[in-house]
């Protein structure tokens, strides 16, 4: 007997599953086929259906509630990307400054170094001034004879710079000690330059 009265309580378990449970199982599952492929998108209705149960709504997120969590991302990420925009800017401007800064600093050395390159010319010049005056001042001391034949064993240009430099004196001294050709061309020389 007790076979049986287990036979009893198991068979309305198993009538209920077999007669209840796995066809409406069955019925729904045919239900969602046909309705998905008439074109009625039933998960979408089945989660709007289930947001309005209070316990299911927890659940289920609605479709209004996703894009606002999407969009509070995005916003968070667009506003992080904009801060960097900003601190990049920022960088570029400070740099661009430096560079402004550096690019005055090359032009200030650059004029420092005209204004030096001009001094150093100019003490030259003063330095070949004083060379030329203290050889044209060794020549009006010296002899008229070992004058000339300096001059003669000199370049025509030179020999012309320091004959023009001489007093008439000592130019006429030297100039007739020289070989009477050689004096010829430098008086010519002389007189083209003197014009």
């Amino acid at each position: 007997m007790d076979e049986n009265t287990k036979k009893k309580k198991r068979n309305p378990i198993l009538w209920f599953l077999f007669a209840v449970v796995i066809p409406l199982i069955v019925i729904i599952t045919l239900a969602v086929i046909i309705m998905g492929v008439a074109g009625f998108n039933v998960m979408d209705w089945t989660k709007q259906q289930a947001s309005t149960i209070p316990i299911l709504s927890n659940l289920v997120a609605s479709d209004e509630e996703t894009p606002k969590q999407d969009d509070s991302r995005a916003q968070a990420i667009v506003n992080e990307k904009e801060e960097e925009i900003t601190r990049l800017n920022e960088t570029i401007r400070e740099l661009e400054a430096t560079i402004n800064e550096q690019n005055q600093d090359i032009i200030r050395l650059e004029n420092s170094l005209e204004d030096a390159l001009e001094e150093e010319e100019m003490l030259e010049d003063d330095s070949a001034d004083e060379s030329i005056s203290m050889v044209i001042d060794s020549f009006e001391e010296m002899k008229g004879s070992k004058a000339a034949l300096i001059i003669e064993n000199l370049e025509t240009d030179t020999a012309v710079s320091i004959l023009q430099e001489l007093s008439n004196d000592q130019l006429a001294t030297i100039l007739g000690a020289m070989n009477p050709e050689l004096a010829a061309d430098l008086t010519q020389l002389l007189f083209s330059n003197g014009n």
